[in-house]
């Protein structure tokens, strides 16, 4: 029997002023009997909107269906046949615009809780069952993926599905790409991280670690090494700045540094981790997206009394998931909307002690679709903070494309694609994720890695 209901069935989560003083995942999922109230929300569509609204084409209705009759196992299943990570996207996927946003039941209430539905499956499997993989039968073929984060997990798992033998290059000591490095414990968990790349390593795919592409081999060495076709997901993981004066002072990071240092390298549990990170007692955080958010609330769990998202547009703009926006302010962090920093103010030893900003008022449309910030005048202002995280955005590291001779690129950065198949000007090397569309979605980076799986098959099987 269908439910009716106008709402979601809500999910528990941490009391926002125990959560902000720990890592522990904020939401907690849902138990069975919530997970098949909501399941029974889904009026099973015939169009089924919500599948063509999925970057990877999880069949929606029938593992939610699964759900609603109670058998989880054969839901995680259906989403496993085309999602390669099911519990991380059930977790940091923007639903909201995707899946969820064309979904029926959205019309005349709130849609079906797609995200929480699919986490519910994921973890419902990883507590419950043993990943068993069948002897896949090998085509004898070789194939490199450069970059273990989503866009070269998900490319890697189906190249390893089709019988090609696939090794990962990961420049870092630990795989996952931003799953691992950018993304906070709170949101995404390590554990939930490593579960699902070891069931990736199940089905044969290699992950060699500290292995610098462009660096200690180059792309020409792969192919002298027998590889055959190589996919770049390499994610963008150069930071930018806003090039303001004072940049430079002691307490002034990048996002990524900051997020790197926590989450990757663990600093949240210094001195058991030895990498530690400063967080003084006031901090401003640069930026309105997910990454800015993922700044504020870490350095929020670091110590810091007041925590500052300085953000130049208003919260209307914020590209930010609203769910990340509603958990920070929550959370206590405190929001400087239609502000922008114009100066960094140092104290005569070089350390942050101030960021100087200018009130903002919203124009015409830009290009981007959003209202044009344009400067008050005379409306200078300081914010007295210690800390200063920059998180405006990333771009794609140069060094591979830097380093191997033909491989076309954007005046950005990012590496120029067919957009039908994923090849670069090089023959027989594919691209796909942030490395070729700027910093995006996990989803997105996913889709793309599925993309050029499909789009190496049908190379090599025509070779």
């Amino acid at each position: 029997m269908a439910n009716m209901s106008l709402k979601k069935v809500q999910m528990p989560e941490q009391d926002p002023n125990v959560r902000n003083k720990n890592f522990k995942e904020v939401a907690l999922g849902y138990e069975e009997n919530m997970a098949v109230e909501e399941a029974e929300r889904c009026i099973q569509c015939k169009n089924q909107p919500c599948v063509s609204g999925c970057p990877v084409h999880v069949q929606i209705p029938d593992f939610i269906k699964q759900i609603a009759n109670r058998n989880f196992e054969g839901a995680y299943q259906k989403i496993k046949e085309t999602n390669n990570l099911p519990a991380i996207c059930g977790r940091v996927c923007p639903q909201e615009s995707q899946c969820e946003s064309v979904c029926t039941r959205g019309k005349k209430g709130e849609p079906v809780a797609i995200g929480r539905l699919e986490r519910f499956a994921a973890d419902w499997h990883m507590r419950n069952k043993e990943d068993k993989v069948e002897a896949l039968k090998k085509n004898g073929r070789k194939v490199a993926v450069i970059g273990s984060g989503p866009a070269g997990l998900s490319c890697a798992g189906d190249l390893a599905k089709m019988g090609y033998d696939t090794t990962i290059f990961e420049a870092f000591h630990t795989p996952g790409g931003v799953l691992m490095y950018g993304i906070p414990e709170f949101r995404l968990p390590k554990e939930i991280v490593q579960k699902e790349i070891d069931s990736l390593k199940k089905l044969g795919v290699k992950i060699e670690t500290n292995m610098v592409i462009g660096k200690i081999l180059t792309i020409d060495d792969l192919f002298e090494m027998g590889y055959e076709a190589v996919f770049i997901g390499t994610g963008a993981g150069l930071p930018k700045f806003m090039g303001i004066p004072g940049e430079n002072l002691n307490g002034v990071y990048s996002a990524n540094e900051f997020l790197t240092r926590i989450n990757l390298m663990k600093a949240y549990d210094f001195p058991n981790n030895p990498t530690p990170v400063k967080v003084g007692k006031k901090v401003a955080v640069v930026g309105g997206g997910n990454v800015a958010m993922d700044a504020a609330r870490s350095a929020k769990r670091m110590g810091a009394d007041e925590v500052y998202i300085v953000y130049r547009r208003s919260e209307e703009e914020m590209p930010a998931r609203l769910e990340e926006i509603h958990h920070a302010k929550e959370e206590g962090i405190i929001f400087k909307l239609l502000t922008n920093p114009v100066r960094v103010i140092g104290d005569e030893s070089g350390n942050v002690k101030g960021i100087e900003c200018v009130n903002m008022v919203l124009g015409e449309p830009d290009q981007s679709g959003r209202r044009r910030p344009i400067e008050e005048k005379g409306s200078e202002h300081v914010i007295e903070v210690d800390t200063v995280i920059i998180a405006i955005g990333q771009s794609p590291n140069p060094l591979i494309t830097s380093t191997t001779e033909g491989l076309e690129k954007q005046k950005w950065g990012g590496i120029i694609v067919n957009e039908d198949t994923l090849e670069t000007s090089r023959k027989g090397v594919f691209a796909g994720g942030d490395a070729v569309t700027g910093a995006a979605t996990v989803i997105l980076a996913m889709g793309a890695g599925k993309k050029a799986a499909a789009s190496i098959h049908k190379f090599l099987s025509e070779k």
